[in-house]
């Protein structure tokens, strides 16, 4: 199994998400975008930075990359695929995913440790965790806040298409456990697939034993055979 991660210009958590994989035994690969997505390839990461600056919006021109829709092709047939932050960003713009992520509510950029409650553990990127459990991962974004339409949100709702959302330690989720205004504190949502997510926190900086806690690692394992 070879995780194919995908670098644009400005991309600076490709290395992060490589270390990552390689810690849960996932082979992964370096890609860029350019080269085309790799016959061999059985998931595909769309990892945090700032890709070509953030310029027009955050990942609005990684989208249009003719990657992406090599990427969504192989969606369709059931590869999994990831996005975290910038990559949730590239993800939404690109329509694999649902809704848009803008700037945050405070209008600056924020960097800090947050608290998620699973929504929904039965998906690839959740399995090792139950509905309810609260998990610690850092975010590093100044667009994180997630928008989208009441009827939309609510049809995600029913379709349990929600993965996580913004809560305090206890898995409150109240309006001061948000740390950039999403809607109803939505961190993480799925594709029209299970096997497409996006998230704003990194859980690839939550998998390392030797630097810190390792929650984020239970996510990568949607990578796992």
């Amino acid at each position: 199994m070879t995780v194919s991660v995908i670098q644009f210009g400005g991309s600076n958590c490709d290395r992060d998400a490589v270390r990552a994989l390689d810690e849960i035994g996932v082979d992964a690969e370096l890609v860029w975008h350019e080269d085309g997505l790799p016959a061999d390839t059985t998931g595909v990461v769309f990892p945090g930075g700032f890709s070509y600056g953030d310029y027009l919006r955050a990942g609005a021109m990684a989208a249009r990359s003719p990657i992406v829709e090599e990427v969504r092709e192989a969606a369709d047939e059931g590869t999994p695929v990831l996005g975290v932050c910038n990559g949730a960003q590239i993800g939404s713009e690109s329509g694999l995913t649902p809704g848009a992520f803008t700037t945050n509510r405070s209008a600056r950029f924020q960097c800090e440790h947050v608290h998620l409650r699973v929504e929904n553990a039965d998906t690839p990127w959740t399995e090792a965790y139950e509905e309810g459990d609260v998990i610690e991962l850092p975010i590093a974004h100044g667009e994180g806040r997630f928008e989208i339409s009441e009827e939309r949100l609510d049809e995600l709702e029913r379709e349990d298409r929600v993965l996580f959302r913004y809560c305090d330690d206890a898995g409150n989720v109240t309006d001061e456990a948000n740390p950039n205004g999403s809607k109803h504190n939505v961190a993480g949502v799925l594709g029209e697939r299970d096997s497409v997510a996006v998230l704003m926190p990194h859980p690839e900086r939550a998998a390392l034993p030797d630097i810190g806690p390792t929650e984020g690692q239970g996510v990568l394992e949607g990578f796992a055979e």
